[in-house]
């Protein structure tokens, strides 16, 4: 089972996800890694650098809208693993990051164990991409830090 499996998006979708990436990364303010993910997802969308800016300026959407426009389990397991993922992006979780990424969870019918369930699947692919290292004391230290 792939980690991110083939779901099409529509503009619209893809819009929403990608404005629930901005709410999510402004909860702790915008790192650069947080806004070259939501960067690199929309460019996989086919989205343009304009759109991409006017839609960075756009208010945050909020949980119940996000849940209107995303309908289906695969586009809001697919929304929630890359949030998970871009609250690590900058090294860290933050609990608000958390917080809203349960929010968003809860407006789709999904719980807290079901959001952790999903963010440990984050962490197990984030760990699959340094099973390669050779310093194996580096790839622990990451581990821990995301408490696996």
């Amino acid at each position: 089972m792939s980690f991110f499996p083939p779901t099409t998006l529509d503009t619209s979708e893809a819009e929403a996800i990608a404005r629930g990436l901005y709410a999510v990364s402004r909860r702790d303010g915008v790192h650069e890694r947080e806004a070259a993910l939501i960067a690199s997802f929309w460019a996989d969308c086919g989205g343009g650098a304009v759109a991409l800016a006017e839609l960075a300026r756009q208010p945050d959407i909020g949980a119940e809208q996000l849940a209107g426009l995303l309908r289906g389990e695969d586009k809001q397991k697919l929304f929630l693993k890359t949030a998970i993922l871009l609250a690590w992006a900058d090294g860290h979780a933050s609990d608000r990051e958390m917080a809203l990424i349960n929010d968003f969870a809860g407006a789709f019918g999904l719980g807290e164990a079901e959001v952790q369930a999903l963010a440990g699947e984050v962490k197990e692919y984030l760990l699959s991409h340094l099973t390669h290292l050779q310093n194996s004391a580096a790839a622990a230290d990451v581990a821990k830090k995301l408490g696996v």
